[in-house]
């Protein structure tokens, strides 16, 4: 039986203004163009290079994030040790710092005037205005949301099941790909999708360490700065779209390993 009282009516209230709020503007974001406009944007060479620019960029930092960050969740999952409240606090700060501050901070550590920057440069690698720039920071502020998920993931696993694997003399490495990953292989899937999907949307960092070549967020940018929403308007009705599908197959991942559980 529903609960009817005044308690549930407000917490019903306050979910219904939040999904108003959230729902109403991206409604008239997808219902503001028609189909022709859509067809010609999806026609226009700009658009699908910015889009295909910014799916290369995310999925390459998508690696990345696996890579390195795979190790950081094992560890911020199964050991304590001195210092992990602060690591996790590190780990969290893309999240809250401003984004075109991420762009400068990360400029002042591969421009040219940091010892990295120049062992970059004189190892013919050009950061700013470049491909390889938009990867680093797509790169960095996804981490957060690959290492957060995947952490999960991993306690989200029993540790007697690394214990018996051990006991029967597997080593750690064995036990955790052998064990460890293919049970928390969907939150590492879903920690992928949702770091991708954010290193997508990525655009005041980008926008200082490379405003060309145009990312898709770059190019609504740039047309609605040019030509209002008219022109802006189709492109992000379709960077939307991208950012949707994604993140439907997080939640048929994430639905899917609840169940799996249960």
């Amino acid at each position: 039986m529903i609960p009817k009282g005044l308690f549930y009516r407000i917490n019903l209230y306050c979910g219904c203004v939040v999904l108003v709020c959230i729902f109403l503007p991206l409604l008239e974001l997808v219902t503001s163009s028609s189909a022709d406009v859509l067809l010609k944007t999806v026609k226009d060479r700009d658009v699908i290079n910015s889009i295909r620019l910014s799916l290369i960029a995310s999925g390459i930092s998508a690696f990345i994030v696996f890579v390195f960050g795979t190790p950081l969740a094992y560890l911020m999952a199964r050991f304590n040790f001195l210092g992990k409240r602060l690591v996790e606090a590190v780990i969290d700060l893309p999240v809250v710092i401003p984004h075109p501050v991420v762009g400068i901070a990360v400029l002042g550590v591969v421009g040219r005037d940091h010892i990295i920057g120049k062992i970059l440069l004189d190892a013919g690698i050009r950061i700013m205005g470049s491909v390889t720039g938009i990867v680093i920071v797509l790169t960095f502020v996804s981490f957060p949301f690959y290492i957060n998920t995947v952490r999960d993931g991993f306690e989200a696993v029993s540790p007697r099941l690394e214990n018996v694997s051990r006991s029967l003399g597997a080593s750690m490495a064995s036990t955790f790909l052998r064990v460890t990953l293919p049970l928390s292989w969907r939150s590492v899937v879903a920690g992928l999708i949702m770091s991708g999907a954010r290193a997508i949307s990525e655009f005041g960092a980008v926008v200082v360490i490379a405003y060309h070549p145009v990312t898709a967020p770059v190019l609504i940018y740039e047309r609605f700065e040019s030509y209002g929403l008219r022109y802006s308007q189709p492109v992000a009705v379709l960077l939307v779209g991208v950012c949707m599908v994604l993140f439907i197959v997080v939640r048929w991942i994430t639905l899917k390993n609840n169940n799996d559980f249960d």
